[in-house]
């Protein structure tokens, strides 16, 4: 989080240090950097060098750069976000960052998609993170998610809880709940901007 300035990665007169989230435009946020914080912290065993890792909702593109930097050039950090626009804006974003390169190499990508899916052509990852909340944990992040990785979700409706979801080498998956939280909802793109 040093190494990526968070100021490179919010709209134009907003307050990037401050720690809280940040609406973004299209009712979707910027997580607060403490939650940005938490969930790197939670994964950070997920995100060492040649590792993948999936970003569900995207966003400015904050996160799926921190990730970048953390798996290296030869792992690989995807983020998945079902607004173009903020696929455009997160892309410039990253260009700027000390990303860039991992973007120009290829082994950081942005696409156009609905998260709740994933992205199944660079499964499975070793670490998934997913920066809304989800009434109840999708089962493709699940299949996409490699035998000893971690997922890191907020799900619940009024009531959200961070939960941590960790895959056995069997298959099997260990689930436990971190926090209580307070996300936008993982939705449909149509739902989202719906409610502009």
């Amino acid at each position: 989080m040093e190494t990526i300035d968070r100021g490179l990665f919010v709209p134009p007169d907003s307050t990037p240090y401050v720690d809280s989230p940040m609406p973004i435009g299209y009712n979707a946020t910027i997580s607060a950097p403490h939650m940005h914080a938490a969930c790197l912290e939670l994964l950070a065993d997920h995100l060492q060098p040649g590792m993948s890792a999936l970003d569900v909702g995207s966003g400015t593109g904050y996160l799926t750069a921190c990730f970048a930097m953390m798996v290296g050039p030869e792992g690989h950090a995807v983020g998945v976000e079902h607004i173009p626009e903020l696929v455009d804006f997160s892309t410039n974003n990253i260009r700027s960052s000390a990303a860039s390169s991992f973007l120009n190499e290829g082994s950081l990508s942005l696409h156009v998609a609905d998260g709740r899916l994933g992205w199944p052509q660079l499964a499975p990852y070793d670490a998934i993170h997913v920066g809304a909340a989800a009434p109840e944990i999708p089962q493709p992040l699940i299949d996409q998610l490699k035998p000893g990785g971690r997922l890191v979700i907020p799900v619940g409706t009024v009531f959200q809880d961070l939960q941590v979801v960790d895959k056995n080498l069997d298959g099997s998956v260990n689930v436990r709940t971190e926090t209580s939280v307070r996300y936008v909802p993982l939705t449909s793109k149509a739902a989202q901007l719906h409610n502009n």
